[in-house]
């Protein structure tokens, strides 16, 4: 049976903005060269399925060059607590000379990224680029396939890139493991912090009860 609310929906309007980015959780993605230098770059185009993450990333970028050469990466994730590291990395770059385009709106060079956030970087179990320390969550991974995107797009063309990573190791402070369990994070401990349209927000309290929830976690193994 369907039901009907008796409360008058808001209409939509046709907007055209410059970015799509609705909320999404902040990473720290932290990679290394083929000479082996580190770097450690914000973004906060990423997304879960499975034991396999999604990583939307500009295909000039250092991070991305970085994937490329070595495929590796430990994908970073910080709490509402690191806001003011993430936002240290701002309009930094791994690229020297600093590309034309971000050169134009205030990016500069930054040779030691761990350094400028003020985090500390740990040596990972199965990947060469190390994990930053103050992070809840570290997700070590290797790169399994490189999606160009918007080769449909003259304006876009080969700038676009999306990475498949598979996971090989989680790691997290014990602060958010939930208590009594040995591979659940728990929730209500687990502050994420998101990127809405360039700002920064947290998580409130849950929004609601959540039916899904009554599954268990490891019928999705």
């Amino acid at each position: 049976m369907t039901t009907t609310s008796t409360r008058t929906a808001p209409s939509h309007v046709v907007i055209d903005p410059g970015i799509l980015y609705f909320g999404t959780p902040v990473a720290l993605l932290s990679t290394v060269d083929a000479a082996g230098h580190v770097n450690l770059a914000p973004m906060s185009s990423v997304f879960w399925l499975g034991r396999t993450a999604v990583l939307g990333l500009g295909a000039r970028s250092q991070t991305a060059l970085n994937l490329v050469a070595t495929r590796e990466v430990v994908v970073n994730l910080p709490s509402t607590a690191e806001v003011d590291a993430v936002d240290r990395l701002a309009l930094t770059t791994g690229r020297d000379p600093v590309p034309a385009r971000k050169a134009s709106v205030g990016y500069r060079y930054e040779p030691d990224k761990f350094a400028r956030a003020g985090l500390t970087p740990v040596a990972s179990d199965t990947v060469a680029p190390p994990r930053a320390a103050q992070c809840p969550v570290a997700v070590e991974a290797r790169l399994v396939h490189a999606h160009p995107l918007g080769r449909d797009d003259a304006g876009h063309a080969g700038s676009l890139v999306a990475f498949e990573v598979r996971v090989t190791r989680v790691h997290v402070h014990e602060s958010v493991r939930m208590p009594g369990t040995a591979h659940r994070v728990d929730p209500d401990r687990w502050r994420p912090l998101l990127m809405s349209f360039q700002r920064f927000y947290g998580l409130g309290p849950e929004a609601h009860p959540s039916r899904l929830a009554t599954i268990d976690e490891d019928w999705y193994r």
